[in-house]
């Protein structure tokens, strides 16, 4: 099994003009997207609540939760953010449905996720 890294920006929705391109680990079992505190903090992003997470250990943490725009392969996408630990950065779930894409296990890519509207 191999793991996959993508280089994906994460943009300030209220600031468009600040953002860093970031090399994420996908993480298929992660719901949110982790991005280091500082590096939130350096855009302008601000939390807008807390949540209780589970690591992988066990150990149930609480970590602050804000609002992200996500660009990837020119799409750009909002989705929900953990302020995470200094070189930590995930990238979950739902960052990757909102940004249309799904992880193909066998070929550890993302590849468009069909969409549609029922």
């Amino acid at each position: 099994m191999s793991i996959t890294f993508l280089k994906v920006k994460v943009i300030n929705p209220e600031h468009p003009k600040k953002s860093q391109t970031c090399e994420f680990l996908v993480d298929s079992g992660a719901v949110y997207s982790v991005v280091p505190q500082d590096v939130l903090k350096n855009l302008g992003i601000k939390a807008t609540s807390s949540q209780e997470f589970i690591l992988a250990n066990g150990e149930v943490i609480k970590r602050s939760v804000g609002n992200a725009y996500f660009e990837y392969r020119d799409k750009i996408r909002a989705a929900p953010v953990v302020f995470g630990d200094e070189g930590v950065l995930l990238l979950g779930t739902t960052t990757i449905e909102a940004l249309g894409m799904i992880l193909d296990p066998i070929r550890r890519e993302l590849k468009p996720l069909p969409m549609l509207l029922m």
